[in-house]
């Protein structure tokens, strides 16, 4: 083998020549070089050498963000292992499937949770137990130190793993869809391209900017977000915690800004967002969740910016995206825009006698795509693995949309949020948006529960803008006077917020939950 398949080595050939030269700052002023990044990685991945794993060895791990976290990640994938990375806010019974299931050789937690993980992983047979904390603490960096700091990336071919991401599991158990190096890499170097990433230009001529205030143990800010910086050789200024002032103070001092659009919204509240304060700013991505066309709007009317939003899943990293260049088309709210290049992106009807056929312009269908990016499968559950992609080998994403005649794509909803009403499909996200548009609503969510009639209907949960005051009774009367019977929610609750996850998708599994028995015994 000639050529290393690494995607550590694409990230590291995409360094600076000057390793002085600043990669990461962090939100309370710590600066850390490309040298550091390096040498810190080279170390790390020494003491996994020196512990003999056994090839393609798992590297589990739980710890609050920190670049010391980032440099974990990048010390696994220049090992050659595979990184598992886990959401900061499981717990024991959750960790306990995620740790059998994936069976790492090596668990990184933080000190505080140390006391319940760590007997959790000796028991499921992992011999190596680490902690890692967000000040520059642990067992995993006390013996990191002693090690060196030279290091051979290790030879990876392109579909060796490189990571694997649990699914939300919101139906059944989460599965890991397992990530190649190929799949990383690739999505990496076409958004490098696609979303212009600079080398040179920008505020004082140093290139671009990105302002990191996303999780890392998700696709977005784990792997959209690092590797466009690594990849372009740009400074990140690092925050471990998402603040909307700071992000706002720090604005000028950046071009790239990445978000779920739970942070846009946040943001919006603070005085400080101006045209002057994004004088520098370049790029704005939103994802991992649907953007208000409200939120849409006024983020152009506040910052001069058109926010771009784009579409993807653990199992695929990126596969669609609203341009960025206006040659390209405008960047349309609600919208997720086109496929990506090298990404194949179509939607198939299940209409009953035309299952399997491709939907017309504007017809609602299910996406399934294929492409470079697209997962090998799910970890250790071949006959699920099978059952998601098609004869021809696209894969089923679940999500419901459409294309319009321009190519634009609009995601409808997950195929799971389909309601059947009475033998008729409703969309939540249509009558979400006749909702949304109404006079002191925030945001609401539909989902469909039992009905002994209909077999399932509608109950919508809303939100109210601050100071508003709005009749769950009324909002059902307004429908009415807008759309099909049968789209009419049979009940509308007012609530204070929507059950979200870590990434700001709103949790319709737990919506169900609660009211699947308001019109059932069951």
């Amino acid at each position: 083998m000639t050529s290393n398949a690494n995607l550590f080595a694409a990230l590291r050939a995409a360094f600076p020549a000057d390793l002085d030269a600043i990669a990461v700052e962090t939100d309370d002023g710590l600066l850390y070089t490309w040298g550091d990044l390096d040498r810190a990685s080279a170390m790390i991945a020494n003491l996994f050498f020196a512990l003999d794993l056994e090839e393609g060895a798992r590297i589990a791990v739980q710890v609050e963000k920190s670049v010391e976290a980032l440099m974990l990640y990048l010390a696994t994938l220049r090992a050659g292992y595979v990184f598992l990375p886990l959401n900061t806010a499981y717990r024991g019974a959750e960790i306990e499937y995620f740790i059998g299931n994936a069976e790492p050789a090596v668990v990184v937690c933080s000190s505080a949770n140390a006391d319940w993980v760590g007997p959790i992983a000796l028991a499921a047979g992992t011999r190596h137990v680490f902690t890692l904390n967000d000040d520059r603490t642990g067992t995993l960096l006390d013996v990191a130190v002693q090690c060196s700091d030279r290091h051979t990336v290790a030879q990876r071919g392109e579909d060796d793993l490189a990571a694997i991401l649990y699914t939300s599991g919101t139906t059944g158990r989460s599965k890991g869809a397992m990530l190649t190096h190929r799949n990383l890499l690739s999505n990496a170097e076409v958004l490098k391209d696609y979303w212009g990433w600079e080398a040179t230009g920008g505020p004082e001529g140093r290139g671009d900017v990105l302002i990191h205030a996303l999780p890392i143990f998700h696709v977005h800010g784990l792997f959209v977000a690092i590797h466009g910086a690594l990849l372009n050789g740009s400074k990140m200024i690092w925050m471990n915690k998402f603040d909307p002032k700071r992000v706002v103070a720090r604005l000028p001092d950046a071009t790239v800004f990445m978000g779920v659009p739970t942070l846009y919204v946040r943001m919006l509240a603070e005085p400080g967002l101006t045209k002057t304060a994004c004088r520098n700013m370049r790029l704005f991505v939103a994802g991992s969740a649907p953007l208000l066309i409200e939120t849409f709007h006024e983020w152009q009317a506040r910052t001069g910016h058109t926010i771009l939003e784009r579409y993807g899943m653990s199992e695929t990293a990126m596969l669609t995206s609203n341009p960025y260049k206006p040659v390209q088309g405008e960047r349309r709210g609600g919208t997720v825009g086109f496929a990506l290049p090298g990404v194949q992106l179509r939607v198939r009807s299940y209409e009953e006698g035309r299952e399997g056929l491709d939907c017309g312009t504007d017809e609602i269908g299910h996406i399934e795509v294929d492409g470079p990016n697209v997962f090998a499968g799910y970890w250790r559950m071949p006959e699920k693995t099978k059952e998601e992609f098609t004869a021809d080998g696209f894969f089923k994403t679940g999500d419901v949309g459409k294309i319009d005649g321009l190519g634009y794509i609009t995601i409808v909803g997950r195929s799971k949020d389909l309601i059947i009403s009475g033998g008729y499909n409703v969309y939540p996200a249509e009558i979400e948006g006749f909702i949304n548009e109404m006079a002191g609503v925030a945001e609401s969510a539909l989902v469909g529960v039992p009905h002994p009639d209909f077999g399932e209907v509608g109950v919508a949960v809303v939100t109210v803008k601050t100071g508003a005051s709005v009749d769950g009774e009324a909002i059902v009367a307004e429908l009415k006077a807008k759309l099909a019977n049968f789209k009419i929610p049979k009940r509308c609750f007012i609530v204070p917020e929507l059950p979200r996850n870590a990434m700001g998708k709103v949790q319709k599994a737990l919506l169900r939950e609660q009211h699947k028995g308001l019109f059932t015994q069951g």
